[in-house]
């Protein structure tokens, strides 16, 4: 019989709502039971294509005597991160400051007051590597909460407490009438050096394993080069761009990067395929391309905006969450990278035996395997190679169609607001440099979507939808802040002035309802569900910040429109970047990303021609492929003749023709240059 979980509409808990645990999802009557029955709260935090959140279930959740456990003595809810990262946040500090790491699934104990007392991860069903088997686990708390219950509230206190004086002065000043504190020139050189000193010169990319795509990082090194000509900053973007993409963290035949590589040479992937990360990725290989006229990263480019549009949009134009990273091995075992792996004999079914030799040796399977059981993630290991393309394109076609008639990795088609905004400025520039009308039409289907079902009419939005419904849950600041961002970049491709609107909605939003007033944000809204503690986390991780989310924003929209309120906020908050940038910039990059904007303007260009004008368009693509760091573009045609100016972006008001001429005006620093009427003068003054 279903639980509770079967009336919501997440995936993730859906695919509990048959579990024999009687979940509940977060919500006040759940702590009032654990009140009621006088028994401890179960909270259990995962999300929909985590592998290790459902090796978890199947061995724990699904079991009768773990359930009968559970049921009797706890009051056990089931929480999708995706859905609440607010909560997720609260309690996975908690885990952190008092394990010193954390994941998924999320493992807390909580008393009938939200407060955490014990924590931990995946917990196996038996004692395992060191680890207590859940049951253990259980069995401890419950004896704990039964005989020493005073000592549990003790706990239980005093982590909340130590939560609740944690504080973000970092570099923020006090006096909020003080001037702003953000980055300087020396302190972004500092950030590139502590880079530099973790890059790995031989396999590319940041640290050691796992390794993680540092897609933010990479446009903060693009942004660095633009603004400084630093050679290093852009040797480790190329460095790193070509290691993941002839990796196999990189879908060779399908397009589109997995989460991360459980090795540091790129090889073996976390399968799971996330929409941020490649939204991320697909737009900071355009940006690469931008800078360089690399081929390979014009290829992954469009290859990931392809794969996006082609398996993660959703019937009603937006798109989905994430594909799972297990599926069904075709023998009814559910493994993970099922779906992607080959093995030779595999490959000789598909192509015979001299197509499959060519192929072995152009992806890098062996008869050993570079994954499990013998099979290979496919890869590009060896550059040197000269193959015959049109033999090159037959062979990966006929893999790829047989793929596909593989069991399928199950879609979390969750609309999530932050992911979708990160899409719409990934495949609207994409779309606009490549000549891919598809791509910004796509673009401009998901934001269409998020405002008619994710905004209301007070500009606040829901952080998901499904099937076209919205989900119950509130934003959180980075849906504001990378939906504003997603609606700037649909602007400047589209010159439609309501996307410049609509951020405008959002981001005064994050003016009264995120911001501190000391200029700090917050990752909630001040009137948004209470939890032990609001939480305010300026740390990129996975995805930008909501923190520097917003700052990227703000400062795009003052520049479209001369808005020294939104300015101001950019730059207060950016204080916290110049305290961590130096210190920490892998886990900062976006912020960083912005602070080269606000060093280097940013810059604005409008654009004033006649729509059908070629001339304007050669302009106004001229303008987009600029690198001049968070560059703000606007496109729009003059007033008729006589009629007074009326325009939908301010950056475009009193801007006529020259001599009745498409014409670029550009402008930097509060100054304006002499404008210029051909792409190549325009091409001068944004260099």
């Amino acid at each position: 019989m279903p639980n509770r979980l079967a009336h919501e509409t997440s995936p993730y808990l859906l695919q509990h709502a048959d579990n024999p645990v009687d979940w509940w999802p977060w919500s006040p009557e759940a702590f009032d039971e654990a009140r009621r029955r006088n028994v401890p709260v179960l909270l259990s935090v995962g999300y929909s294509s985590c592998h290790w959140c459902h090796v978890m279930a199947h061995e724990s959740f699904e079991d009768d005597a773990t359930a009968a456990l559970l049921n009797e003595h706890f009051v056990s809810v089931k929480v999708d991160r995706e859905e609440r990262p607010d909560i997720d946040a609260v309690y996975m500090e908690a885990v952190q400051a008092a394990t010193g790491q954390g994941g998924w699934p999320m493992t807390v104990f909580l008393t009938p007051e939200a407060e955490p007392f014990y924590f931990g991860t995946y917990f196996p069903p038996a004692p395992r590597h060191g680890m207590p088997g859940f049951q253990q686990v259980l069995e401890g708390v419950r004896a704990a909460w039964r005989d020493r219950r005073e000592e549990v509230g003790q706990v239980a206190g005093r982590i909340v407490r130590e939560l609740s004086e944690r504080t973000l002065a970092l570099g923020v000043p006090a006096d909020k009438d003080a001037p702003p504190q953000a980055p300087s020139a020396e302190d972004l050189h500092a950030a590139l050096l502590a880079l530099t000193r973790d890059f790995d010169a031989v396999r590319g990319g940041f640290g050691g394993a796992p390794k993680f795509p540092p897609s933010m990082t990479l446009e903060f090194l693009l942004r660095h080069h633009a603004r400084t000509g630093s050679e290093g900053a852009l040797e480790m973007v190329q460095a790193t761009c070509e290691a993941m993409a002839r990796g196999g963290i990189y879908d060779q035949l399908g397009g589109g990067f997995a989460r991360y590589s459980v090795d540091a040479e790129w090889v073996v992937p976390h399968f799971e395929k996330m929409l941020y990360d490649n939204a991320l990725l697909c737009r900071a290989y355009a940006h690469l391309w931008r800078a360089t006229g690399s081929e390979l990263a014009r290829r992954v480019a469009l290859e990931t905006a392809d794969f996006l549009v082609r398996e993660m949009r959703t019937d009603q134009g937006g798109f989905a969450s994430a594909l799972d990273a297990d599926s069904d091995d075709g023998q009814g075992r559910h493994a993970e990278g099922a779906y992607y792996v080959w093995t030779p004999q595999q490959l000789r079914d598909v192509l015979g035996e001299e197509d499959a030799l060519l192929a072995a040796a152009h992806f890098g399977v062996t008869e050993d395997g570079t994954f499990e059981e013998g099979a290979s993630v496919l890869q590009l290991p060896d550059s040197e190679q000269l193959l015959d393309a049109g033999k090159l394109d037959s062979v990966r076609r006929r893999l790829l169609a047989a793929r596909e008639q593989r069991p399928r990795p199950g879609r979390d088609d969750k609309v999530v607001a932050a992911w979708n905004g990160l899409a719409i400025a990934a495949l609207a520039e994409t779309g606009a440099y490549f000549d891919r009308p598809d791509l910004v039409l796509a673009a401009t289907d998901a934001a269409d979507l998020l405002v008619r079902t994710h905004m209301d009419w007070h500009a606040r939005l829901f952080r998901t939808s499904l099937d076209g419904t919205a989900g119950a849950h509130a934003g959180v600041l980075e849906d504001y802040g990378d939906v504003a961002e997603g609606f700037l970049a649909l602007s400047a491709v589209t010159g439609e002035g309501v996307w410049v609107d609509f951020a405008g909605l959002l981001l005064d939003t994050v003016l009264t309802r995120f911001t501190g007033a000391d200029g700090t944000l917050f990752d909630t809204a001040d009137d948004a569900e209470a939890l032990i503690r609001r939480p305010q986390d300026p740390m990129d991780n996975a995805t930008p910040s909501g923190w520097t989310a917003a700052c990227g924003a703000l400062l795009t929209y003052a520049a479209y429109t001369g808005s020294n309120t939104h300015r101001e906020a950019a730059e207060r908050a950016l204080g916290v970047v110049r305290a961590l940038g130096p210190r920490a910039p892998r886990f900062i990059s976006w912020g960083l990303a912005v602070a080269e904007a606000l060093l280097d303007g940013p810059r604005e260009v409008a654009v004033v021609g006649l729509p059908d004008d070629p001339a304007t368009a050669s302009l106004h693509r001229t303008a987009l492929l600029s690198t001049a760091p968070g560059l703000a573009v606007a496109v729009g045609a003059p007033p008729p003749a006589g009629e007074p100016t009326a325009v939908e972006v301010p950056l475009l008001a009193n801007r006529p023709l020259a001599d009745g001429r498409a014409v670029a005006y550009v402008c930097r620093g509060f100054v304006c240059d002499v404008p210029a009427t051909d792409p190549g003068t325009l091409t001068q003054r944004l260099s």
